[in-house]
Protein backbone atom coordinates (compact mmCIF):
# COMPACT_ATOMS: atom_id res chain seq x y z
CA UNK A 1 0.00 0.00 0.00
CA UNK A 2 0.93 3.41 -0.72
CA UNK A 3 2.99 5.56 2.48
CA UNK A 4 2.77 8.38 1.26
CA UNK A 5 -0.23 11.23 0.09
CA UNK A 6 2.57 13.36 -1.94
CA UNK A 7 2.11 11.29 -4.84
CA UNK A 8 0.52 8.14 -6.70
CA UNK A 9 2.56 4.86 -6.08
CA UNK A 10 0.65 1.67 -7.61
CA UNK A 11 1.28 -1.24 -5.87
CA UNK A 12 1.30 -4.67 -6.71
CA UNK A 13 -1.74 -6.83 -6.37
CA UNK A 14 -1.13 -10.09 -4.28
CA UNK A 15 -3.14 -13.40 -5.06
CA UNK A 16 -4.80 -13.30 -1.47
CA UNK A 17 -6.53 -9.67 -2.70
CA UNK A 18 -7.77 -11.27 -6.37
CA UNK A 19 -9.31 -13.84 -4.28
CA UNK A 20 -10.67 -11.30 -2.22
CA UNK A 21 -11.93 -9.05 -5.16
CA UNK A 22 -13.32 -12.66 -6.72
CA UNK A 23 -15.25 -13.21 -3.29
CA UNK A 24 -16.54 -9.59 -3.62
CA UNK A 25 -17.51 -9.78 -7.39
CA UNK A 26 -19.40 -13.13 -6.77
CA UNK A 27 -21.42 -11.81 -3.61
CA UNK A 28 -22.19 -8.56 -5.25
CA UNK A 29 -23.31 -10.26 -8.20
CA UNK A 30 -25.98 -12.01 -6.30
CA UNK A 31 -26.40 -9.25 -3.63
CA UNK A 32 -27.65 -6.16 -6.02
CA UNK A 33 -30.59 -8.03 -7.82
CA UNK A 34 -32.06 -9.50 -4.48
CA UNK A 35 -31.51 -5.88 -2.87
CA UNK A 36 -33.24 -3.83 -5.80
CA UNK A 37 -36.38 -6.44 -5.70
CA UNK A 38 -37.53 -5.06 -2.57
CA UNK A 39 -35.41 -1.45 -2.73
CA UNK A 40 -35.98 1.66 -4.24
CA UNK A 41 -32.96 3.20 -2.91
CA UNK A 42 -29.70 0.73 -1.83
CA UNK A 43 -26.16 1.81 -1.11
CA UNK A 44 -22.23 0.78 -1.84
CA UNK A 45 -20.24 1.86 0.52
CA UNK A 46 -16.39 1.13 0.09
CA UNK A 47 -14.86 2.88 3.35
CA UNK A 48 -10.95 1.88 2.12
CA UNK A 49 -11.31 2.37 -2.26
CA UNK A 50 -7.40 2.98 -2.88
CA UNK A 51 -6.69 4.81 -6.41
CA UNK A 52 -8.75 2.86 -8.68
CA UNK A 53 -6.32 0.49 -9.88
CA UNK A 54 -2.91 -1.82 -9.69
CA UNK A 55 0.07 -1.23 -10.96
CA UNK A 56 0.13 -3.84 -13.78
CA UNK A 57 -4.13 -2.36 -14.35
CA UNK A 58 -5.95 -4.95 -12.23
CA UNK A 59 -8.82 -2.75 -11.45
CA UNK A 60 -9.59 -2.19 -7.89
CA UNK A 61 -12.64 -2.86 -5.43
CA UNK A 62 -14.60 0.10 -6.80
CA UNK A 63 -14.17 -0.27 -9.88
CA UNK A 64 -15.30 -4.22 -9.45
CA UNK A 65 -18.27 -3.15 -8.27
CA UNK A 66 -19.13 -0.60 -10.32
CA UNK A 67 -18.70 -3.14 -13.26
CA UNK A 68 -20.76 -5.65 -11.47
CA UNK A 69 -23.88 -3.78 -11.28
CA UNK A 70 -23.96 -1.99 -14.69
CA UNK A 71 -22.83 -5.24 -16.45
CA UNK A 72 -25.13 -7.77 -14.90
CA UNK A 73 -27.40 -9.71 -16.72
CA UNK A 74 -30.27 -8.47 -14.43
CA UNK A 75 -29.12 -5.03 -14.87
CA UNK A 76 -32.30 -3.52 -16.92
CA UNK A 77 -34.93 -5.14 -14.76
CA UNK A 78 -32.97 -3.19 -11.55
CA UNK A 79 -33.77 0.44 -13.50
CA UNK A 80 -36.25 1.48 -10.57
CA UNK A 81 -33.74 1.25 -7.85
CA UNK A 82 -31.16 4.16 -7.14
CA UNK A 83 -27.86 2.54 -6.39
CA UNK A 84 -25.36 5.02 -4.60
CA UNK A 85 -21.87 3.96 -4.53
CA UNK A 86 -19.83 5.90 -1.87
CA UNK A 87 -16.42 5.27 -2.24
CA UNK A 88 -13.59 6.99 0.46
CA UNK A 89 -9.97 7.03 -0.32
CA UNK A 90 -8.22 9.09 2.71
CA UNK A 91 -4.95 9.78 0.37
CA UNK A 92 -5.68 12.23 -1.91
CA UNK A 93 -3.35 11.19 -4.44
CA UNK A 94 -5.05 7.83 -4.71
CA UNK A 95 -8.47 9.45 -4.56
CA UNK A 96 -7.82 11.89 -7.28
CA UNK A 97 -6.33 8.68 -9.65
CA UNK A 98 -9.91 6.98 -8.52
CA UNK A 99 -12.05 9.81 -9.48
CA UNK A 100 -9.79 10.11 -12.73
CA UNK A 101 -10.86 6.21 -13.55
CA UNK A 102 -14.34 6.25 -13.12
CA UNK A 103 -14.97 9.65 -15.15
CA UNK A 104 -13.09 7.81 -17.80
CA UNK A 105 -15.59 4.99 -17.38
CA UNK A 106 -18.14 7.23 -17.38
CA UNK A 107 -17.05 8.20 -20.83
CA UNK A 108 -16.63 4.98 -22.32
CA UNK A 109 -20.28 3.63 -21.20
CA UNK A 110 -22.11 6.41 -22.36
CA UNK A 111 -24.77 7.05 -22.07
CA UNK A 112 -23.99 6.16 -18.13
CA UNK A 113 -26.88 4.67 -16.29
CA UNK A 114 -28.75 7.63 -14.90
CA UNK A 115 -29.93 5.53 -11.80
CA UNK A 116 -26.45 4.64 -11.03
CA UNK A 117 -24.54 7.48 -8.71
CA UNK A 118 -21.01 7.71 -7.89
CA UNK A 119 -19.83 10.10 -4.76
CA UNK A 120 -15.88 10.09 -3.57
CA UNK A 121 -14.48 11.11 -0.30
CA UNK A 122 -11.08 11.95 0.44
CA UNK A 123 -11.47 11.42 4.68
CA UNK A 124 -10.96 9.23 7.26
CA UNK A 125 -13.41 6.47 7.35
CA UNK A 126 -14.47 7.72 10.79
CA UNK A 127 -15.08 11.07 9.80
CA UNK A 128 -16.87 10.00 6.67
CA UNK A 129 -18.98 7.51 8.40
CA UNK A 130 -19.73 9.98 11.16
CA UNK A 131 -20.79 13.12 9.07
CA UNK A 132 -23.25 10.73 6.83
CA UNK A 133 -25.00 9.47 9.74
CA UNK A 134 -25.14 12.80 11.54
CA UNK A 135 -26.86 14.38 8.86
CA UNK A 136 -29.58 10.94 8.71
CA UNK A 137 -29.52 11.60 12.87
CA UNK A 138 -30.54 15.94 12.18
CA UNK A 139 -33.37 14.41 9.12
CA UNK A 140 -34.44 12.11 11.32
CA UNK A 141 -34.16 9.73 8.42
CA UNK A 142 -32.75 6.01 7.94
CA UNK A 143 -30.01 4.68 5.99
CA UNK A 144 -30.78 2.99 2.92
CA UNK A 145 -30.08 -0.67 3.11
CA UNK A 146 -26.48 -0.72 2.81
CA UNK A 147 -23.58 -3.29 2.29
CA UNK A 148 -20.12 -2.00 3.54
CA UNK A 149 -16.69 -2.96 2.60
CA UNK A 150 -14.41 -2.12 5.44
CA UNK A 151 -10.94 -2.98 3.86
CA UNK A 152 -8.42 -1.41 5.69
CA UNK A 153 -4.59 -1.39 6.54
CA UNK A 154 -3.71 -2.69 9.95
CA UNK A 155 -5.66 -2.02 13.47
CA UNK A 156 -6.41 1.75 13.91
CA UNK A 157 -9.07 3.31 11.52
CA UNK A 158 -12.03 1.13 12.44
CA UNK A 159 -13.42 1.47 15.86
CA UNK A 160 -16.54 -0.95 16.47
CA UNK A 161 -18.70 2.21 17.88
CA UNK A 162 -18.48 3.21 14.35
CA UNK A 163 -19.11 -0.12 12.77
CA UNK A 164 -22.11 -0.34 14.81
CA UNK A 165 -23.15 3.26 14.51
CA UNK A 166 -22.76 1.92 10.35
CA UNK A 167 -25.02 -0.89 11.02
CA UNK A 168 -27.56 0.26 13.41
CA UNK A 169 -30.18 -0.10 10.34
CA UNK A 170 -32.34 -3.43 9.50
CA UNK A 171 -31.00 -3.96 6.05
CA UNK A 172 -27.06 -3.16 6.79
CA UNK A 173 -24.34 -5.90 5.90
CA UNK A 174 -20.63 -5.59 6.32
CA UNK A 175 -17.87 -7.49 5.17
CA UNK A 176 -15.14 -6.19 7.23
CA UNK A 177 -11.19 -6.85 6.87
CA UNK A 178 -9.51 -7.90 10.43
CA UNK A 179 -5.82 -7.87 10.80
CA UNK A 180 -5.55 -10.78 12.46
CA UNK A 181 -2.13 -11.65 12.43
CA UNK A 182 -0.66 -8.26 13.83
CA UNK A 183 -3.96 -8.43 16.61
CA UNK A 184 -2.37 -11.44 17.70
CA UNK A 185 1.21 -10.34 17.90
CA UNK A 186 0.42 -6.96 19.49
CA UNK A 187 -2.09 -7.99 22.32
CA UNK A 188 -0.54 -7.33 25.40
CA UNK A 189 2.18 -5.26 23.76
CA UNK A 190 1.03 -2.23 25.11
CA UNK A 191 2.09 -0.05 22.71
CA UNK A 192 -1.06 0.05 20.79
CA UNK A 193 -3.57 -0.71 23.49
CA UNK A 194 -5.79 2.54 22.31
CA UNK A 195 -6.29 1.65 19.26
CA UNK A 196 -6.95 -1.89 19.71
CA UNK A 197 -9.64 -1.24 22.60
CA UNK A 198 -11.19 1.24 19.78
CA UNK A 199 -10.89 -2.00 17.32
CA UNK A 200 -12.49 -4.15 19.89
CA UNK A 201 -14.43 -2.00 21.62
CA UNK A 202 -13.60 -3.20 24.78
CA UNK A 203 -9.94 -4.05 26.55
CA UNK A 204 -10.83 -8.51 27.06
CA UNK A 205 -8.41 -8.63 24.09
CA UNK A 206 -5.63 -8.13 26.57
CA UNK A 207 -6.47 -11.63 28.24
CA UNK A 208 -4.70 -12.77 24.81
CA UNK A 209 -1.49 -12.23 26.17
CA UNK A 210 -1.93 -15.53 28.98
CA UNK A 211 -2.38 -17.42 25.83
CA UNK A 212 -0.36 -19.19 23.37
CA UNK A 213 -0.08 -20.73 19.66
CA UNK A 214 -4.04 -21.37 18.63
CA UNK A 215 -5.36 -20.79 21.96
CA UNK A 216 -4.73 -17.26 21.49
CA UNK A 217 -5.42 -17.26 17.82
CA UNK A 218 -8.61 -18.34 18.70
CA UNK A 219 -9.16 -16.01 21.45
CA UNK A 220 -8.81 -12.77 18.97
CA UNK A 221 -10.90 -14.71 16.43
CA UNK A 222 -13.90 -15.51 18.73
CA UNK A 223 -13.85 -11.69 20.82
CA UNK A 224 -14.18 -9.31 17.65
CA UNK A 225 -16.82 -12.11 16.68
CA UNK A 226 -18.46 -11.83 19.72
CA UNK A 227 -18.20 -7.92 19.54
CA UNK A 228 -19.52 -8.04 16.32
CA UNK A 229 -22.67 -10.21 17.45
CA UNK A 230 -23.29 -8.26 20.31
CA UNK A 231 -22.19 -4.14 20.01
CA UNK A 232 -23.40 -4.10 15.97
CA UNK A 233 -26.12 -6.76 16.76
CA UNK A 234 -25.78 -8.51 13.68
CA UNK A 235 -27.55 -12.28 14.43
CA UNK A 236 -25.29 -13.97 11.26
CA UNK A 237 -21.65 -13.39 10.88
CA UNK A 238 -19.37 -15.90 8.39
CA UNK A 239 -15.83 -15.52 9.37
CA UNK A 240 -12.87 -17.35 7.31
CA UNK A 241 -8.68 -16.76 7.77
CA UNK A 242 -6.84 -16.30 4.42
CA UNK A 243 -3.61 -18.37 5.01
CA UNK A 244 -0.57 -18.17 2.54
CA UNK A 245 1.47 -21.47 1.23
CA UNK A 246 2.98 -22.26 4.15
CA UNK A 247 0.38 -22.25 6.65
CA UNK A 248 0.36 -18.66 7.89
CA UNK A 249 -2.66 -17.02 8.81
CA UNK A 250 -2.69 -13.44 7.05
CA UNK A 251 -6.13 -11.90 7.90
CA UNK A 252 -9.21 -12.72 8.62
CA UNK A 253 -12.63 -11.66 6.34
CA UNK A 254 -15.96 -11.57 8.69
CA UNK A 255 -19.28 -11.03 6.81
CA UNK A 256 -22.25 -9.92 8.70
CA UNK A 257 -25.80 -9.79 7.80
CA UNK A 258 -29.85 -9.95 9.32
CA UNK A 259 -30.81 -12.49 6.91
CA UNK A 260 -30.25 -16.16 6.35
CA UNK A 261 -30.20 -15.33 2.32
CA UNK A 262 -27.41 -12.94 2.12
CA UNK A 263 -25.49 -15.58 4.58
CA UNK A 264 -26.56 -18.55 2.55
CA UNK A 265 -25.17 -16.44 -0.77
CA UNK A 266 -22.00 -15.19 0.88
CA UNK A 267 -20.86 -19.07 1.88
CA UNK A 268 -21.47 -19.78 -1.95
CA UNK A 269 -19.26 -17.47 -2.89
CA UNK A 270 -16.66 -18.44 -0.72
CA UNK A 271 -17.05 -21.89 -2.09
CA UNK A 272 -16.93 -21.02 -5.41
CA UNK A 273 -13.81 -19.28 -5.62
CA UNK A 274 -12.18 -21.02 -2.91
CA UNK A 275 -8.40 -20.00 -3.96
CA UNK A 276 -5.59 -23.42 -3.84
CA UNK A 277 -2.09 -23.31 -4.38
CA UNK A 278 -0.49 -20.43 -2.90
CA UNK A 279 -3.25 -19.06 -0.65
CA UNK A 280 -6.21 -20.46 1.06
CA UNK A 281 -9.82 -19.65 2.84
CA UNK A 282 -10.28 -21.42 6.23
CA UNK A 283 -12.60 -21.85 9.33
CA UNK A 284 -12.54 -23.61 12.63
CA UNK A 285 -16.04 -25.32 12.74
CA UNK A 286 -16.66 -28.57 15.19
CA UNK A 287 -13.18 -28.67 16.11
CA UNK A 288 -12.02 -29.41 13.02
CA UNK A 289 -10.52 -27.00 10.35
CA UNK A 290 -12.82 -27.32 6.95
CA UNK A 291 -10.74 -25.69 3.96
CA UNK A 292 -13.02 -24.24 1.20
CA UNK A 293 -12.14 -25.71 -1.99
CA UNK A 294 -13.49 -26.63 -5.19
CA UNK A 295 -13.66 -30.58 -3.54
CA UNK A 296 -16.34 -30.58 -0.83
CA UNK A 297 -15.34 -32.39 2.33
CA UNK A 298 -18.92 -32.48 4.28
CA UNK A 299 -17.31 -34.79 7.36
CA UNK A 300 -17.10 -32.26 10.02
CA UNK A 301 -20.73 -31.08 8.62
CA UNK A 302 -22.20 -34.74 9.13
CA UNK A 303 -20.32 -35.39 12.60
CA UNK A 304 -22.17 -32.09 13.57
CA UNK A 305 -25.76 -32.94 12.55
CA UNK A 306 -25.75 -36.17 13.94
CA UNK A 307 -24.84 -34.61 17.26
CA UNK A 308 -26.71 -31.69 16.96
CA UNK A 309 -29.83 -33.51 15.89
CA UNK A 310 -29.71 -36.44 17.83
CA UNK A 311 -32.80 -38.73 18.69
CA UNK A 312 -34.77 -35.87 16.27
CA UNK A 313 -36.85 -35.93 13.34
CA UNK A 314 -36.42 -33.11 11.79
CA UNK A 315 -38.09 -31.51 8.14
CA UNK A 316 -35.57 -30.65 5.50
CA UNK A 317 -36.39 -27.15 5.83
CA UNK A 318 -34.82 -26.74 9.46
CA UNK A 319 -31.69 -29.06 9.05
CA UNK A 320 -30.82 -26.48 5.94
CA UNK A 321 -31.80 -23.78 8.36
CA UNK A 322 -29.44 -24.59 10.64
CA UNK A 323 -26.80 -25.54 8.26
CA UNK A 324 -26.82 -22.43 6.68
CA UNK A 325 -26.92 -20.00 10.10
CA UNK A 326 -24.72 -22.94 12.12
CA UNK A 327 -21.73 -24.16 10.41
CA UNK A 328 -19.25 -22.63 7.39
CA UNK A 329 -21.72 -24.83 5.54
CA UNK A 330 -24.06 -23.65 2.40
CA UNK A 331 -27.57 -24.92 1.91
CA UNK A 332 -26.28 -26.65 -1.86
CA UNK A 333 -24.42 -28.44 0.54
CA UNK A 334 -26.82 -29.84 2.50
CA UNK A 335 -29.04 -32.92 0.81
CA UNK A 336 -26.37 -34.17 -2.36
CA UNK A 337 -23.19 -34.02 -0.20
CA UNK A 338 -24.53 -35.01 3.17
CA UNK A 339 -27.37 -36.41 3.95
CA UNK A 340 -26.99 -38.41 0.80
CA UNK A 341 -24.06 -39.86 1.84
CA UNK A 342 -24.96 -40.37 5.42
CA UNK A 343 -28.57 -41.73 4.55
CA UNK A 344 -26.30 -44.65 2.15
CA UNK A 345 -24.43 -45.11 5.18
CA UNK A 346 -27.44 -46.12 7.21
CA UNK A 347 -26.80 -43.09 9.42
CA UNK A 348 -30.00 -41.36 9.38
CA UNK A 349 -33.53 -42.51 8.07
CA UNK A 350 -36.98 -40.54 6.15
CA UNK A 351 -40.44 -42.00 7.33
CA UNK A 352 -42.30 -39.70 4.25
CA UNK A 353 -39.76 -40.30 1.89
CA UNK A 354 -41.10 -40.98 -1.84
CA UNK A 355 -37.64 -41.60 -3.71
CA UNK A 356 -33.96 -42.59 -1.53
CA UNK A 357 -31.21 -39.56 -1.43
CA UNK A 358 -34.16 -37.08 -2.72
CA UNK A 359 -34.83 -34.74 0.11
CA UNK A 360 -38.01 -32.31 -1.06
CA UNK A 361 -39.63 -29.37 1.06
CA UNK A 362 -41.65 -31.52 3.75
CA UNK A 363 -39.08 -34.24 4.10
CA UNK A 364 -38.68 -35.82 7.63
CA UNK A 365 -35.36 -37.03 8.50
CA UNK A 366 -34.93 -38.67 11.63
CA UNK A 367 -31.38 -39.05 13.43
CA UNK A 368 -30.45 -41.70 16.00
CA UNK A 369 -29.71 -40.90 19.43
CA UNK A 370 -26.21 -41.07 20.64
Amino acid sequence: MPTSTSALQLWDRPPHTAAKHSLLRTYLGAWFPIIAKFNRRVIYYDAFAGPGQYESGEPGSPLIALDTLINHSYFAQMSETEFIFLFNEKDPACSENLGKIIRAMKETDRPWPPNVKVSIESKTFIEVTSSMLDGLDERKARLAPTFAFVDPVGVKATPMSILARLTDYPKGELLVYFAHEAVTRFCGAGNIDEALTDLFGTDEYKDASLLNGMQRSQYVHDLYKRQLHETCKFPYIQSFAMYDHRGKRLYDLFYCTRELIGLDRMKGAMWKIAPSGDFSFRDRFANQEVIFSQSIDTNPLQIHLLQHFAGQAVTIESIVDHVIAATPYASSHVKRFTLAKMQTAGQITSPNQKKKNSYPDGTIIVFPPT
